[in-house]
């Protein structure tokens, strides 16, 4: 990959829209070319400065209770000439769609949020492949990993030791997702990397996911919010998810 390509791929890469081929290709330039590099890392920034800082508005009070009154005033003619009920009946009836819409507005919203966070997620797996920043604290020894974090996060990452299951420890780092500072372990199984990302959650998504040849499976465990993402088969990636959720229930 030369440079007029690398610069047309960072903004798909930075939305998690690249191959894992083509992303590895990024990847090995960028590394070697700091011009690439920093135009990498300022796209990262500004898009996480948009994707955490940007600013939404919320209508006022006041106009939404016109917009319902004005509603309300459409639809009662129609209730009157066509059923001929009185104007609290049609009133119930309205009120009743409006509850009925935002409850089914409601209901849409995990499935909004959980299509949102798993690019990101990808993401950020893919980001730390680029300029080889895999890990802050390289190491096999959960004892050595686990303390790592005290001091620069506000809570204790579960680091297992799986390396008799297949799925070797080999550090950790300090990462950002979901607005907030989180954990990031990570574990190899064969030439598969495995980033596993943790930070505490009262909602906590569950599922999996295939993200641009990545697999992703979310669940939680212990208060924590645990999201594993590689581009391993999804059998083997969540048997890592079984492996270390077991684990926390002999604790």
């Amino acid at each position: 990959m030369d440079c007029p390509q690398a610069r047309q791929a960072i903004g798909p890469y930075h939305d998690a829209e690249l191959d894992p081929a083509a992303a590895e290709a990024l990847s090995m330039h960028v590394a070697q070319c700091p011009a690439c590099d920093k135009l990498a890392q300022d796209h990262a920034e500004l898009t996480a400065a948009l994707r955490h800082g940007a600013t939404y508005f919320t209508a006022p009070s006041a106009l939404k209770a016109r917009m319902m009154q004005k509603g309300h005033d459409a639809a009662m003619p129609w209730f009157k000439r066509a059923i001929g009920v009185p104007r609290w009946l049609a009133g119930a009836a309205v009120a009743s769609t409006a509850v009925l819409s935002v409850a089914a507005t409601l209901a849409l919203m995990p499935h909004m949020i959980s299509a949102a966070l798993p690019r990101e997620v990808a993401s950020s797996h893919v980001r730390s492949l680029m300029a080889d920043h895999l890990t802050d604290v390289p190491s096999s020894d959960q004892h050595t990993v686990k303390p790592w974090f005290a001091g620069k996060l506000n809570f204790a990452p579960p680091v297992v030791d799986l390396s008799r299951e297949g799925f070797e420890l080999i550090g950790g780092r300090l990462d950002y997702l979901d607005g907030r500072s989180v954990a990031a372990l990570i574990y190899q199984r064969r030439q598969h990397r495995i980033n596993v990302f943790v930070w505490p959650s009262a909602n906590a998504v569950h599922g999996t996911w295939s993200q641009n040849g990545f697999n992703l499976v979310a669940w939680s465990q212990a208060g924590m919010q645990m999201w594993a993402v590689s581009d391993l088969n999804a059998p083997e990636l969540d048997e890592l998810h079984r492996l270390m959720q077991a684990n926390a229930n002999r604790q």
